[in-house]
């Protein structure tokens, strides 16, 4: 009897499970090997050539692409930039607005709204705001907060601030989905907790470090991993924004994939970028668990 209710529990588990290996399949696994099938071709739209197996010679060809090298480049630098800081400025909007303050409602849907709306609508927004000269509204703020001695720029068509405009404008834009990650994890710590070490005579700094960051370690990792697949798959906002310009100074991966498959119709070129990029975020998302798991050993 209890073999036979071991086995349907474990038929009933299978049952929920099928969903989600199903959409797994298809939209995960399945596209990626086709994808790697593709990009082992010379597939181009409309060419009049029989498609052929071309081996790596795809994956030759980025690599050797000054193209392709600083889009690989330029979406490294952004997710190494975004990642810590989207995660520290969540971290304390959630520490903020996790105060018995009145109309703290108030703060928090102020924070969230972003996220709530499209990336299309919040680029074409932000490029109001870095419009060039006393047009735009960020040059005349930091014209007036420096008393006259900002030079109005035109940010995104200066190779040194559009990629920290973009950046800028993701920040803004994700926060709150972070914020109210952490915040909702801060709630979920038993009071308890801070009670005990203040009877112990710990102060605040000493309640964060050892009762709340430990506590919201799994929150945090969640975070960490979620910005990083999010800030390698950054394409809306340069697409809207500086189409990869000014010289190649904002071009990402995903930029770069759409670009060759949909533009250039090199649909084996563009499937050799997106292996590439499938292969480096998987890889990174490994190395972070290897090194979450090694940190959990040690302690």
């Amino acid at each position: 009897m209890a073999d036979q209710l071991h086995k349907h529990e474990h038929l009933i588990a299978r049952l929920f499970v099928l969903p989600a290996l199903i959409g797994l399949l298809g939209f995960v696994l399945l596209p990626f090997a086709l994808a790697v099938t593709l990009s082992l071709t010379n597939l181009r739209l409309g060419s009049p050539l029989p498609l052929e197996f071309l081996g790596v010679e795809q994956y030759r060809r980025i690599f050797t692409d000054y193209t392709f090298l600083r889009a690989l480049r330029n979406t490294m630098l952004f997710a190494l930039i975004i990642v810590p800081l989207q995660t520290g400025l969540a971290l304390s909007l959630a520490l903020l607005i996790n105060q018995p303050l009145r109309g703290i409602v108030v703060f928090r849907t102020v924070f969230f709204m972003p996220v709530v709306f499209p990336l299309s609508l919040v680029s074409v927004v932000w490029v109001l705001l870095f419009a060039p000269g006393s047009a735009g509204l960020l040059n005349s703020l930091l014209e007036i907060v420096s008393f006259g001695a900002w030079q109005p720029k035109d940010f995104l068509h200066d190779t040194a601030w559009a990629l920290p405009a973009i950046t800028l404008t993701s920040v803004w834009q994700g926060v709150g989905f972070q914020m109210v990650i952490l915040l909702a994890a801060l709630q979920s710590i038993p009071e308890e907790l801070y009670q005990a070490a203040r009877i112990d005579g710990a102060n605040r700094r000493q309640q964060f470090v050892f009762i709340t960051l430990p506590q919201l370690r799994n929150a945090l990792i969640f975070v960490v991993l979620v910005t990083t697949i999010l800030a390698f798959r950054l394409f809306d906002q340069v697409q809207i924004m500086t189409q990869g310009g000014p010289q190649y100074a904002t071009t990402t991966i995903m930029y770069e994939a759409v670009n060759a498959a949909f533009a250039s119709q090199q649909v084996a070129k563009g499937a050799a970028m997106t292996v590439v990029f499938f292969v480096l975020v998987l890889l990174l998302t490994l190395l972070q668990r290897f090194l979450l798991r090694q940190e959990r050993a040690v302690a």
